[in-house]
């Protein structure tokens, strides 16, 4: 498959493109390795360079001097990585980390923002794509401030799913505890209940999701609020 139909086919905001648009970027677009792990950019850095990935998922990451912190939102290939490039503040407070591993197709954020300005499709699609994120922020500080570990994890193991993981999650529970903002000893609780009703099978580094309908059932409307709203502004079926 070539560059091109590999991007538009594996990111869903890449799909969206125009073909004139997608033929300018081609050219500029490289298929990159997103390791467990690895730092996209640091807290305050211009990165240089924006990321669509593909298979891996990449998480936004706010801590504090204290050394906690937590995930804000979760970016998979329904999105990209380093909106602040295109809203002329460049640069973030927070980082960004990949959390489950795969690739990516990397471009210029200079190339990408000259694209920005001289594509009126390419801008809509982008600053609704922008609007999603921003949902998915505000409805995650909702949801830490009202719905309890177990809700959270339900929500958070289904969205990993829809961004194109399989049924086994490669993660442990210290990388779970640290993107929802808990300990990891109420990561090990939630999931060892989830684990005896048979929902997911659990050993250490691994997650296989056993029944992804009771995990619905059990997860907040947060998890719903978000994926409706995703597939409203990328102009996708909603989910029932």
């Amino acid at each position: 498959m070539t560059v091109i139909g590999s991007a538009a086919a594996r990111n869903r905001l890449l799909a969206k493109l125009q073909a004139v648009d997608l033929e300018r970027l081609l050219p500029h677009l490289t298929e990159v390795p997103l390791r467990l792990g690895a730092t996209l950019y640091e807290s305050g850095e211009k990165p240089d360079s924006v990321c669509f990935p593909a298979t891996a998922i990449v998480s936004m990451m706010f801590g504090l001097a204290s050394g906690a912190g937590a995930e804000v939102a979760a970016i998979g290939n329904e999105g990209m990585v380093g909106v602040s490039q295109l809203l002329g503040g460049q640069s973030m407070p927070g980082f960004a980390t990949v959390r489950a591993s795969g690739v990516g197709y990397r471009i210029d954020a200079g190339i990408l923002r000259q694209a920005f300005g001289q594509s009126p499709h390419l801008r809509r699609l982008l600053l609704r794509y922008t609007q999603a994120l921003m949902t998915q922020i505000t409805q995650a500080a909702v949801c830490n401030r009202s719905h309890n570990t177990e809700q959270q994890l339900c929500g958070w193991l289904l969205a990993t799913l829809d961004r194109g993981a399989s049924g086994e999650l490669v993660m442990t529970q210290e990388l779970v505890a640290g993107a929802l903002g808990v300990r990891r000893e109420s990561i090990s609780e939630a999931a060892g209940r989830l684990q005896r009703a048979n929902l997911i099978f659990y050993r250490r580094g691994h997650i296989s999701v056993l029944d992804r309908a009771a995990l619905e059932s059990r997860s907040c409307e947060c998890y719903a609020v978000v994926k409706r709203e995703v597939a409203r502004l990328l102009g996708e079926p909603l989910p029932r």
